[in-house]
Parts: C-alpha cells; sequence; structure tokens
C-alpha cells in the first residue's frame, strides 16, 4: 500500500533510487539518491536520525520526499526546500525540511531562516541542511548566524562527508542485517565517493590563514578581535571534523573530538576561549577520541615553529618505581623505526619543569632521562612526532595536505600500538586471609595491639 502523500504538501514526490532529471542538476540528484536510501536502508535511517535525536525502532516508518512545496507560507518557489523527512512512530510523526548544497556551493544564512519559517507555518519540527561544510555535531550548525538566530526550529546539520563515513562504517563493522540494504548501501558508498556527486573533504585553508602567519613571522601580535583569527578558527574547526571523519573510515571506529561540554554546546564560545589561545600560544589544536585508543590523538599546529606536532599523553605506571624502568615501559611499546622523528617529554612532580629527548637518544642510552632527576620519577609522559613543515605550513593546501597525513601516519606507527597502563587489581592481604580475620573482634584486636612506628 502507497504512503499517503503529506496533506501540507502541494507539491513533491518521493525520493527516487533513480531520479530522472538534467544532467547539470548534480545536487538534485544526490540528494535524491541519499534520500531514498535513508527511507530504504534500515541501519543507515537509524544512524543518521540518531544523530539528530531522534530513535528509529523495528515498526517506525521513515518516508522522503523531494521537489516540494508546502501549501503555508510565504517563500517563494525558487527557495522551495530540496526535500523532506518524515518519521512515523505509530501515531507520533516527525517532519524535518531538508536543504542541500553539493560542491563549493554553501549555505545562506537567510535562506535558511525562511525555511525555518516555513517549517513553522507547516507544523513541520525542524530543518536539516547538507553540504560539504562541517559540524563538529550534527546538533551545532557551521552557520554562526544559524546557531545565534532567536527562531525555535532548530536547525541540524550533516555534511555529505559524514554521509559518506556512516555508510563506510556500516559496511566495515558490517552491521546491515538485510543482505539487499547491504547492497544498496555499498552502492550508495561508491556513487558518493565519485567525483560526479560532489562530494569532498575539506582541502584548503582560507586566504587569512596566509596572512595571520605572515603577521605572526614579522612579530606581530594578534588582535583581540582579529576577524582573521576568527576566519582561521572557523576553518581549523571544518578541518578537525574532516579529520575525526578521516580516522573513521581508517579505523573503522567512530572517530569525534574531545570537547568540554560547554564548547560542545557553545560554538561561539568556543571560538572566543580558541582566540584567547591563539592569541597568547600562537598555536590552534585539537584533541582526537578514537575507541579504546590509550590516550586522545594530541594535535598541535604552531605558527611561529611552523610545525604540526601530534602525540599521545600517558600516564606512567606507578609499579615502576625508577625512571629507567618507567622509561622503558614505554619504549617497548613503540615499534615504529622513526626513532629520529619521535619525542617523549617527560613530566616531574611539583614544580620541576618537563625535560624532553628524542626515542632514538633513549634507546641508545635510557640514563639521560635521569640527568638531574636523580631522586624524582616522571608522573607522566607526551610521546609525539614533531614535523616541520616551513613555507609549506602558511599555504592553504599544502597544510591542509600535510596534516592529513602526518595525523594519521603517527597514529598508524605509534598511537595504535600504546596501551594505558592500569593500576593492578588490589590483593587479600597476607594477615587477612579469610572474613574471620576481619570480623569486629579481629580488628579490635588489632587495634589493642598497634604500635605507632
Amino acid at each position: 500500500m502507497a504512503d499517503a502523500f503529506p496533506t501540507f504538501l502541494s507539491q513533491g514526490e518521493q525520493a527516487r533510487l533513480f531520479p530522472v532529471l538534467a544532467t547539470t542538476s548534480k545536487e538534485g540528484r544526490t540528494t535524491s539518491i541519499v534520500l531514498a536510501c535513508l527511507a530504504k536502508i534500515d541501519e543507515l535511517g537509524a544512524a543518521l536520525l540518531s544523530s539528530v535525536g531522534k530513535k528509529v525502532g523495528v515498526r517506525s516508518k521513515i518516508e522522503t520526499y523531494t521537489e516540494i512545496v508546502c501549501k503555508n507560507g510565504t517563500s517563494e518557489i525558487k527557495d522551495r526546500p530540496d526535500g523532506l523527512v518524515i518519521l512515523r512512530n505509530g501515531s507520533n510523526e516527525w517532519r524535518a525540511l531538508v536543504e542541500t548544497k553539493i560542491g563549493n556551493n554553501e549555505l545562506e544564512t537567510s535562506q535558511i531562516e525562511r525555511y525555518r519559517q516555513l517549517a513553522k507555518d507547516n507544523r513541520i519540527d525542524c530543518v536539516i541542511t547538507i553540504s560539504n561544510q562541517f559540524a563538529t555535531r550534527p546538533t551545532v550548525h557551521p552557520l554562526a548566524d544559524v546557531n545565534k538566530s532567536r527562531s525555535k526550529v532548530p536547525v541540524f546539520h550533516w555534511s555529505w562527508m559524514y554521509i559518506l563515513t556512516e555508510a563506510d562504517l556500516l559496511i566495515s563493522q558490517d552491521t546491515v542485517a538485510d543482505v539487499d540494504q547491504r547492497t544498496l548501501l555499498n552502492e550508495l558508498r561508491r556513487f558518493l565517493s565519485h567525483e560526479s556527486a560532489g562530494v569532498k573533504g575539506f582541502d584548503r585553508m582560507p586566504k587569512e590563514w596566509s596572512d595571520l602567519n605572515k603577521l605572526v613571522s614579522s612579530g606581530g601580535a594578534i588582535p583581540a578581535k582579529s576577524e582573521d583569527a576568527v576566519a582561521v578558527l572557523a576553518a581549523w574547526h571544518q578541518e578537525t571534523r574532516d579529520l575525526a571523519l578521516i580516522l573513521s573510515r581508517l579505523t573503522e571506529a567512530s572517530v569525534s573530538e574531545r570537547l568540554s561540554k560547554k564548547h560542545r554546546t557553545d560554538a561561539t564560545l568556543r571560538i572566543k576561549d580558541e582566540l584567547t589561545t591563539l592569541r597568547d600560544k600562537k598555536q590552534i589544536s585539537v584533541f582526537l577520541e578514537i575507541p579504546d585508543a590509550a590516550a586522545p590523538l594530541e594535535v598541535f599546529a604552531d605558527l611561529p615553529r611552523r610545525t604540526v606536532d601530534v602525540g599521545m599523553s600517558l600516564r606512567a605506571p606507578e609499579d615502576r618505581v625508577s625512571t629507567k624502568a618507567r622509561v622503558n615501559w614505554l619504549l617497548r611499546q613503540i615499534k615504529s623505526d622513526r626513532d629520529s622523528d619521535l619525542h617523549i617529554r617527560l613530566m616531574w612532580p611539583g614544580k620541576n619543569e618537563p625535560t624532553q629527548h628524542s626515542v632514538e637518544a633513549l634507546r641508545e642510552n635510557v640514563e639521560i632521562a635521569s640527568e638531574g632527576k636523580a631522586h624524582l620519577a616522571p608522573h607522566s609522559f607526551h610521546v609525539f612526532h614533531s614535523k616541520r613543515l616551513g613555507a609549506r605550513f602558511t599555504q592553504q593546501v599544502n597544510f591542509i595536505t600535510d596534516l592529513e597525513e602526518c595525523v594519521p601516519a603517527f597514529y598508524r606507527d605509534v598511537g595504535s600500538d600504546l596501551s594505558a597502563w592500569k593500576k593492578p587489581a588490589p590483593k587479600i592481604k597476607h594477615d587477612r586471609n579469610s572474613a574471620n580475620d576481619v570480623t569486629t573482634e579481629a580488628i579490635e584486636e588489632d587495634a589493642e595491639a598497634y604500635r605507632p612506628t
């Protein structure tokens, strides 16, 4: 039985896997295919809609439409949304307008605000945007003005690369139960990864990146309200999200950015705080959470040094007393043969400054780690690779190219082999071997016999 046509629409058709559109309509074709797969592949629909807070159950029904025109509202025909998603759970119905951009086309705040009003006029719950722009989370839009809007209609965002990554993870993790749906999902993955679909990752920093580097290299101070710095940070957030998606596909696990709770929910505050760090330290950074890894992957881009540092921080093993034993514990885990490019920073108790040595030097003589710290032992380590990019660091494209090469390389060669130290499980004391040894009477006897030393 065919689905009933939504009563609030005056025009539209169900999203098709094989849309008949003009060869110039790349955006319409990609939108129709993706929305059709969202409705037809159970696990894909569940994964994508769960990212916007909607649970898809066994009896849920997803419907998707394209070329829609709503009955209510004053929006012009040329501004009509690209699609509609309806999730039915029994008598409950959730609706989302969909607006897409492909290739280099970017979303516009004014158009999204009109769609918010259109959604309100037609009792539609939200707007979902899809483009090659990246969002840290689907609930935080890449356009700052959209997040600041007073409209009560929520706007969510998926990048095309996010959708491709979700499809790739579902295939690689073999979580699609139905064989036909799994075949269809693989075809979607194949389609989205082809250049004709217009899907691409973040591939260049803005022109402000070069300008900011020139300012820093000449000894200039970054102004408190630097528009160049804000543009650089906005681009950096696009790139760090893309990095997380790249690592997700490489590891076949869901990699995410580690953010504080306030930064997860407030993109404006995140920009403000990171602007302060950029002005003070001349650095931009990101911590990436990889499931089951020993520690987050820490990435720092240092403007004065023109370097990218990629590393992980580990707690030193407390069951080893000496510095030598603790350092050897870490060295045994590093399998990479590129020792001269790797460094270990040792963190010491109290106000003692950190010390640093190359892995190559420590392998030759581990005793150098104790020099000047004879009666101390490090409480933690930071093992990292520091790559000097020189002039390439300041270039919009080459910076991204090199970054996306050295971050996965460090995790492949070093990070994936590291294990976090865990405190051993407590053992039963030799003088308290059974329940009889810890009765109130036994403890009273111990207390009477206690003599301070």
